[in-house]
């Protein structure tokens, strides 16, 4: 899995990993606190959500635009201070009034600015590793590793959002509005550490750090001139494609507007027994440590490899089973964005498999190509929806069901992710002119912004239609777009 790859690729990953801890620890109680901060309803708070949102992803076509012209170095750097000038001002607690809402528009606008610079030119040059002949072949599973390092800090972040809360109210007397900012505030640390371990492992890939324009001197030879059509089919299949992905983050961007709301008022609130394991973040990252450690045991080409895997096997099933027979014969109250942490924990544990599925595939040349996975992706991300319509036929105001309805959800929402997104990625900086490459990332991120702002239809849906039916909106605009991506694949391999 990580044999062969450059070193450059773990430095941008573990930079990531930073950023994206901040980003979905304020994302993780965002909604939460705009209705206990300022009143609103679910409707206006997942307005506000998804309107950020689809900034946060619009931007980035400024950003590779801009990165294009003057380097994707010089514009992350920018993006990492600009970012966290935003966070620092959305921790100061303004209270409720128009200067407070006044002072987190603009943070929020500030996070916008600062992520377009930042993160479609990171990926960038990820995909400027790969563009060596000799790398090409690593570049789909680079990017599956790259995307596993953004949930690494994904997963951690819903429970230190709830930690620092109850911090907060506990020790520190905040109130419930005010603890929010605390939380906040995590997101400035991390973005510390993003950018001290982006400069300190920089030299590992800065030749990465080239346009089209500056390739020639920068790496030696230049980026392959393409006609006219080549190009014009290059940027119709990928805009194809980004039309089919905008479905796909609508439905998948709930996970902080209702499936969040689903289980604030749907969802049981306490487990207890073995149940109560799985919203222990340490217990989750116990089993993502023996899935890589069996991954390691199988694969390993040296005996002493083999037994410490098999020692940190042990280690990790020891640890889970001393964690069982500590627990609180009270159980645990499960808070509401907790769920959040299943989704990224699933994309850890399960790259290596979905990695080993299509490496097993691709020996027998029998792999799926980048849009077909895509499709797929779509399918699957419908059929996480019907799990919801399940759950949620017969419900009413004040019955809670139980959690494990979420957390299949994000389950099967997780495989459709696999397929999707890394695959996506990959699939735009492979066929992206090179003359566009940060201008077409940029495109995948516009995509990703139109669906967030969609994020907001079904948000005003609930409370005014059945549960059932909100869901069954987001299935059949999934399984719309399957059919409509896998009516034009032949097109869109062509160009791969």
């Amino acid at each position: 899995m990580f044999e062969g790859q450059p070193k450059g690729l773990f430095a941008l990953a573990l930079s990531n990993t930073g950023e994206r801890f901040g980003y979905y620890t304020m994302l993780a109680i965002f909604t939460l606190f705009l209705k206990a901060n300022f009143g609103w309803d679910e409707g206006m708070a997942t307005l506000v959500y998804s309107g950020f949102l689809a900034l946060v992803y619009f931007l980035p076509l400024v950003g590779g635009a801009l990165a294009d012209r003057i380097g994707y170095g010089k514009c992350v750097t920018t993006g990492i201070i600009v970012m966290f000038l935003g966070y620092l001002m959305l921790s100061i607690p303004a209270g409720n009034g128009v200067p407070a809402m006044v002072l987190m528009f603009a943070a929020l606008l500030m996070v916008c600015v600062g992520t377009s610079l930042f993160k479609g030119n990171l990926q960038v040059m990820v995909g400027n590793l790969y563009d060596d002949p000799k790398l090409e072949s690593k570049r789909d599973s680079a990017f599956s590793i790259f995307y596993m390092a953004i949930n690494i800090g994904a997963l951690f972040a819903p429970t230190a959002a709830v930690k620092v809360m109850d911090y907060a109210q506990k020790h520190l007397g905040a109130t419930m509005a005010d603890a929010y900012h605390y939380a906040f505030g995590v997101a400035c640390l991390s973005l510390v550490v993003s950018i001290i371990i982006y400069y300190a492992f920089r030299g590992t890939f800065k030749h990465a750090d080239y346009s089209a324009k500056t390739a020639a001197t920068t790496t030696g030879h230049a980026e392959p001139e393409l006609t006219k059509k080549e190009t014009s089919d290059r940027v119709v299949a990928l805009c194809l494609v980004f039309a089919v992905v905008i479905f796909f983050w609508m439905a998948f961007h709930q996970n902080g507007a209702t499936l969040t709301y689903f289980a604030d008022q749907y969802t049981v609130q306490h487990a207890t027994g073995l149940q109560s394991m799985i919203f222990d973040v340490v217990n989750l990252t116990l089993l993502i440590v023996i899935v890589y450690a069996l991954f390691s045991l199988f694969q390993s080409k040296s005996v002493m490899g083999k037994i410490v895997s098999a020692v940190v096997i042990l280690a990790g099933i020891g640890g889970l089973v001393w964690k069982y027979f500590s627990l609180d014969p009270a159980g645990v109250d499960v808070a509401a964005p907790i769920f959040q942490q299943f989704n990224p924990c699933f994309v850890v544990a399960l790259t290596p498999v979905s990695m080993a599925i299509f490496g097993a595939l691709a020996k027998r040349g029998k792999e799926p190509s980048a849009p077909r996975k895509i499709g797929l992706g779509m399918l699957v991300a419908g059929l996480g929806y019907v799990v919801m319509i399940l759950a949620s036929v017969g419900i009413a105001p004040g019955d809670r069901v139980s959690p494990n309805w979420l957390v299949s959800t994000y389950l099967i929402l997780t495989f459709g992710e696999l397929l999707l997104s890394p695959m996506g990625i990959s699939f735009v900086s492979k066929v992206a002119p090179p003359k566009y490459k940060g201008l077409m990332m940029g495109g995948w991120f516009v995509a990703t912004a139109v669906g967030n702002l969609l994020v907001s239809i079904p948000g005003f849906l609930w409370g005014h239609v059945p549960l059932w039916v909100v869901w069954t909106v987001l299935v059949v605009l999934c399984l719309i777009s399957f059919v409509f991506i896998f009516s034009v694949m032949k097109r869109l391999e062509k160009v791969c």
